[in-house]
C-alpha cells in the first residue's frame, strides 16, 4: 500500500551506494575501514563518472592537496584493477581512472597550481604505476579483449592525453613518452577494418595528441614512428579514418544545397528574410567546422611528418566498413540520412580519397573567413596543401592524365555570377587543386583583406608550376583563369591602395604574382600545353596592361620612403619584363590598326601581331623564379599550432562521456570471448 505523505512533506531520496562513497571518500573517510573486501567490491559497483568528476571539480586546490594520499590510492588501486583479468571490474577501474583525471585536470583551479601528477599517483611512484598502466592498456588494445574495453581504454588515454590544454605542461604525457608501446596496438587497431570502424577517429586523436606533445624535442618517440611508419595497411587505415569525417561533412554540406536548390520559388522567398537566421546558420556552421580540428590536425602531422603517407593522399578506399562513428559534436545524424560508405560512389559527389575529399571540404570552408575562428580554419588547410605542392611525389600523382577524379568544388554565391556550382568531370588533381586557388582568389577581395590567406594561396599555385617547369609537364589547364584571377588581385590591390597597403605589406604578395607571371613569360614554352597558350599569355598581358602600369607607379611612390621601401623597389625591378611587353607590343598593334584602318582589333588579329614581332622582343632573364622558401612549422606556425591543438583538447573533453558504457555489451562480449 503506498505511503501517505503530509502536505508539504518530501520523500527522501536514495543514494546510490557508489555515490555514497564518493562523499564519503571526499570528506576525508576512511571508507575502506571495518570491510577488509572493500576494495574488491567497490570495483563491481558501476561507476557514475559524472558524480565522481563532479565531487573533484568542487575542490579548491587546497582540499585536493589534503585528499592526495587517498587520492594516490585510489589510483593505484584502479592502475592494479585494471590488470587483472576480471574484465567488468577492468571496465569499471578504467571508468574510475578517467573520472579521477576528468575531475583534477579538466577545469583549472584559482590560486596555485598543484601538480596534477602528484595529485593523482605521486611523483615516487609515478613512473612506476604510468609504466604498468601503459603496459596493461598495451595489452588490452593488442589483445582479443571486448571492443566495449578498448574503447574504454582509449577514453582513459585520451582524458591523460587532454589532460592539460597547454600539452607541453600535460605531466602525465611524461610517462606516456616513457611508454612509447602504445603506438603499435594503436595502430594495428588502424590496420584492420573491424577495429577501424569502431576505434578509428579515438586512435588517429590519441596519435594526434600524442605527436603534438613536445613536439620540436627529439625526446618525442611518436614523432619519430609516426615520422618512419610505412604499413601500408596502417597508412590507409589512418587516411580513411580522415576521409570518412571529411567525407561526412561534405555530404551534409552537398545534401543541403541540393535541399534549398529543390525548394525552387520557396528558396527565393525565404532568401529574402534569411538575415534573420544568419546567426544561427553561422553558429551551426562554425560547430561542424570546430568538429574537424582534430582531423585536421591528423592530416596534417600526417602529410608533415611522413612522406610514405602521400601516396595514400590519391587511393580509393574499397573498404565499406571504414568509416568510423564522427565525434559527438558532429552535426546531427538525425538531421540527414546516413552518407554513403568511404570509397562509394555517390550522386551528390562524394569523394573517393582522401585528397579529393579534402579538396571538397576546403572549397566548403574557405567560403567563409569572417570570424577568427574560420580564418584558422582556412589557415590550416592551406597549410596541408602547401605541404602537398612541395612535394615531388605527390605532384606527380596530382598531374597524372591518368590517374583522374571528380571533385565537386564549391563556389560561394556572389553578385556577379550565378551561385550554382560548376558541373563535375574527371581531372587530374592539379586541375582541381588550381580551380580551388583561382576560386579562393576571386571571392575573397574584400576590403577586410586577408593577405595571410593570399600569401598561401598563391604560394601554392607559385609550387605547382615550379614543379610544371622542373619537370617540363604540360598540364592541360584553362590558363586564362587563373591569369585573370591575378590581375584581378593586382587590380584591387591598387584600386584599393589607401585601405590595404596602410595596414599590411602588401608588396610582398604583388611580388609573388608579378614573379608568377615572370615564370610564364621565362619558361612557359616548357609547361604550356600549346603554343597558343604562350600567345594568349602575352595577349592578356598586353589587354590588362593598365593594371601593370599602375602597380608600378605606385611602387615607385614607396620606393623612395617608408616602412615598405625595399619591397617596393623589388617590385618595380620584377614589373621590367611585362612593361618591356606591354612598351614593345602596343605600339605594333596600335601601328597595324592604323595601317588596315581598323580601330577595333579581334583577338585572332591582335595574336597575329605579337606573333609576328617576337623576334624583336628583348627580356631580362631573371634569376630565382622557381624557388620559394620550403615549408617549416617553426617558428612562424609554432603558436599557430599552439592554439589549435588547445581547440583539439578542449573539443576532445566534450566527446568524451565516461558514464555511457554498455554494460550488457561488455558482458555479452566477454561471454563470447571466453
Amino acid at each position: 500500500m503506498a505511503s501517505r505523505l503530509r502536505p508539504g512533506s518530501q520523500k527522501k531520496q536514495i543514494k546510490e551506494k557508489i555515490v555514497q562513497i564518493y562523499e564519503s571518500f571526499f570528506k576525508g573517510e576512511d571508507v575502506a575501514a571495518g570491510n577488509a573486501n572493500f576494495w574488491d567490491e567497490l570495483f563491481l559497483l558501476r561507476p557514475r563518472v559524472s558524480v565522481l568528476e563532479s565531487e573533484l571539480t568542487r575542490l579548491s586546490s587546497e582540499q585536493l592537496s589534503a585528499l592526495k594520499v587517498p587520492l594516490n590510492q585510489l589510483f593505484a588501486r584502479c592502475v592494479d584493477v585494471v590488470r587483472e583479468e576480471h574484465l567488468l571490474r577492468a571496465a569499471h577501474a578504467l571508468q574510475t581512472l578517467s573520472g579521477l583525471v576528468a575531475g583534477v585536470c579538466r577545469q583549472p583551479r584559482p590560486g596555485p597550481q598543484t601538480d596534477a601528477v602528484d595529485l593523482l599517483v605521486g611523483l615516487d611512484a609515478a613512473e612506476r604505476e604510468m609504466g604498468r598502466l601503459c603496459g596493461r592498456c598495451a595489452e588490452l588494445l593488442a589483445g582479443l579483449y571486448p571492443e566495449t574495453l578498448r574503447s574504454l581504454v582509449l577514453d582513459a588515454l585520451l582524458a591523460v592525453a587532454a589532460a592539460s590544454e597547454d600539452i607541453n605542461r600535460n605531466g602525465l604525457l611524461e610517462y606516456l613518452m616513457i611508454n612509447s608501446s602504445l603506438f603499435e596496438p594503436v595502430i594495428q587497431l588502424l590496420s584492420h577494418g573491424a577495429t577501424r570502424s569502431v576505434h578509428g577517429h579515438k586512435c588517429v586523436l590519441l596519435l594526434t595528441l600524442l605527436v603534438n606533445y613536445r613536439k620540436s624535442e627529439p625526446a618525442n618517440p611518436y614523432v619519430v614512428k609516426l615520422s618512419i611508419l610505412d604499413d601500408e595497411l596502417a597508412l590507409n587505415g589512418y587516411s580513411q579514418v580522415i576521409t570518412a569525417a571529411l567525407s561526412e561533412f561534405n555530404w551534409k554540406y552537398a545534401a543541403q544545397t541540393c535541399d534549398s536548390q529543390s525548394q525552387g520559388w520557396l528558396s527565393s522567398l525565404t532568401s529574402m528574410v534569411g538575415n534573420m537566421f544568419v546567426a544561427d546558420e553561422l553558429a551551426t556552421r562554425s560547430e561542424s567546422i570546430k568538429a574537424n580540428h582534430g582531423v585536421l590536425v591528423a592530416l596534417y602531422e600526417a602529410v608533415h611528418l611522413n612522406r610514405n603517407f602521400i601516396a595514400t593522399l590519391t587511393q580509393a578506399s574499397t573498404d565499406a566498413s571504414s568509416q568510423p562513428p564522427s565525434p559527438q559534436s558532429t552535426l546531427d545524424r538525425e538531421q540527414a540520412p546516413a552518407p554513403p560508405a568511404a570509397g562509394q560512389p555517390d550522386p551528390l559527389g562524394a569523394p573517393v580519397n582522401l585528397l579529393v575529399a579534402f579538396l571538397q571540404y576546403c572549397s566548403i570552408v574557405m567560403q567563409d573567413t569572417k570570424s577568427d575562428a574560420a580564418t584558422n580554419n582556412v589557415r590550416q588547410c592551406f597549410i596541408v596543401l602547401t605541404c602537398v605542392s612541395e612535394d615531388q611525389y605527390c605532384n606527380s600523382l596530382m598531374h597524372d592524365p591518368n590517374l583522374v577524379f571528380v571533385v565537386r568544388l564549391h563556389r560561394l554565391p556572389m553578385r556577379h555570377r550565378k551561385a550554382t556550382d560548376r558541373p563535375a568531370h574527371p581531372q587530374p588533381l592539379a586541375t582541381a587543386l588550381l580551380d580551388l586557388t583561382v576560386e579562393f582568389i576571386m571571392s575573397h577581395l574584400m576590403k577586410r583583406f586577408p593577405l595571410d590567406l593570399y600569401l598561401q594561396c598563391v604560394g601554392i599555385v607559385h609550387r605547382v608550376l615550379c614543379y610544371q617547369k622542373r619537370c617540363r609537364v604540360r598540364l592541360g589547364y584553362h590558363w586564362r583563369e587563373l591569369w585573370s584571377a591575378l590581375m584581378s588581385l593586382l587590380k584591387f590591390i591598387v584600386s584599393n591602395e589607401n585601405a590595404v597597403v596602410k595596414r599590411n605589406n602588401i608588396f610582398e604578395l604583388a611580388i609573388l604574382v608579378v614573379n608568377i607571371f615572370n615564370l610564364f613569360i621565362t619558361y612557359g614554352d616548357t609547361f604550356l600545353p600549346t603554343p597558343t597558350s604562350y600567345d594568349e599569355l602575352y595577349y592578356e598581358l598586353i589587354r590588362m596592361h593598365q593594371v601593370f602600369s599602375n602597380l608600378y607607379s605606385m611602387s615607385l611612390r614607396y620606393s623612395n620612403e617608408g616602412e615598405h621601401r625595399e619591397a617596393a623597389m623589388r617590385l618595380t625591378n620584377n614589373l621590367v619584363n611585362i612593361r618591356a611587353i606591354c612598351n614593345h607590343f602596343s605600339p605594333k598593334i596600335e601601328a597595324w590598326s592604323q595601317a588596315n584602318n581598323q580601330t577595333s582589333l579581334t583577338e585572332d588579329q591582335v595574336l597575329d601581331v605579337v606573333r609576328s614581332n617576337y623576334e624583336s622582343l628583348t627580356l631580362k632573364l631573371q634569376e630565382s623564379l622557381d624557388q620559394y622558401e620550403r615549408y617549416a612549422e617553426s617558428p612562424r606556425y609554432s603558436s599557430f599550432f599552439t592554439a589549435v591543438v588547445r581547440s583539439v583538447i578542449r573539443d576532445t573533453w566534450s566527446g568524451l562521456n565516461f558514464d555511457q558504457v554498455d554494460h550488457a555489451s561488455l558482458l555479452n562480449q566477454t561471454s563470447a570471448i571466453s
